[in-house]
């Protein structure tokens, strides 16, 4: 169970990143929302979706808090790893995130991706025991 609430944080930190970069790139630069000058037009669905993604975070962390209960850190931190190749892969697929597929992103995510399999796919009863009271 401890793998499924680490694989549900990595799910919702890569939708919070996602919908953070989709909502601030349609809102204006930063600098003129107080800048009284300049009539700023916020658009109100990019504020939701970056609420929604605030809030996507809060609920990674209280998965990852879930996850780390049960879960050895060098398996548990391996896997939030996965996020960066997810991200990569949404943001360079849909089209709305103007992202590219290359040839050294992609090898460096199935790099990190070798890497997960290679510390998560050992089996289990080979992982030395903690010491720790359960």
């Amino acid at each position: 169970m401890a793998t499924a609430w680490a694989m549900c944080s990595v799910a919702l930190v890569s939708a919070a990143q996602l919908g953070m970069r989709w909502g601030m790139s349609r809102l204006p630069s930063p600098e003129l929302w107080l800048d009284p000058a300049v009539p700023v037009q916020i658009a109100l669905g990019a504020v939701l979706v970056i609420a929604a993604a605030i809030i996507a975070y809060g609920l990674s962390m209280l998965a990852w808090l879930l996850a780390l209960r049960d879960l050895p850190l060098s398996r548990a931190y391996s896997l939030l790893s996965v996020s960066y190749g997810l991200v990569y892969a949404l943001a360079a697929a849909l089209p709305f995130f103007h992202e590219t597929f290359t040839v050294s992103k992609t090898l460096g995510v199935i790099l990190i991706v070798m890497g997960v399999l290679t510390i998560n796919l050992r089996r289990i009863s080979s992982t030395p025991s903690q010491g720790f009271p359960q």
